[in-house]
Order: structure tokens, then sequence, then C-alpha cells
């Protein structure tokens, strides 16, 4: 069963570009990743501190390896002091 989420970031005021570099270094190694269906990073055009990355997994396994990966450490130990909020939906497709 796939997985798909939404996660939404707010910059806080004066850190866009840096959130937009962290954000947007997890893109290729992310892409290249054993059960990576879908994962990209958008930026709203309304409000340049929103940003959103949209990832689909094959299952939870793979969800769980990209969560083990060195670039996610990355990530994950670096945007904090940039970040003034975040929160995550799980999304379903609807058919």
């Amino acid at each position: 069963m796939t997985i798909t989420k939404s996660v939404t970031f707010i910059a806080k005021e004066g850190s866009e570009a840096k959130m937009k570099e962290l954000l947007s270094a997890m893109v290729v190694p992310s892409k290249a990743e054993k059960g990576c269906i879908f994962y990209e990073i958008f930026q709203y055009e309304n409000d340049k501190k929103r940003f959103m990355a949209v990832e689909t997994w094959e299952n939870e396994t793979a969800l769980d390896g990209h969560k083990a990966s060195a670039h996610y450490a990355v990530y994950k130990s670096s945007y904090e002091p940039f970040c003034d909020d975040k929160y995550s939906d799980e999304l379903e497709v609807l058919r």
C-alpha cells in the first residue's frame, strides 16, 4: 500500500532562502531512493515563507528507509533554526 504525505514548512522571517536551500537539497537523493514514487518540494507563489513537500512511497519500508538516510539526517538536524512551523498530513488518493 503506497503512502503519500504532504509536509508543510513555514520559514522564519528572513530565512526563506535557507529553507529553500535545505529542502531543495532533499529532492535528488530522495528521488533516487528505493521505493520513492514521487518527491517534490513546492514554494507557494503567494507566500514565499511557505513550502510543501509532497512525497509518495511504495510502502512503510521505503518510507522508513528514507527516514534512515544520510540526507534525511542532515535535513532533520538543520531545518529547525530556520522554521517557524511544520506539520504533515497523510493523503489518500481518490479513485
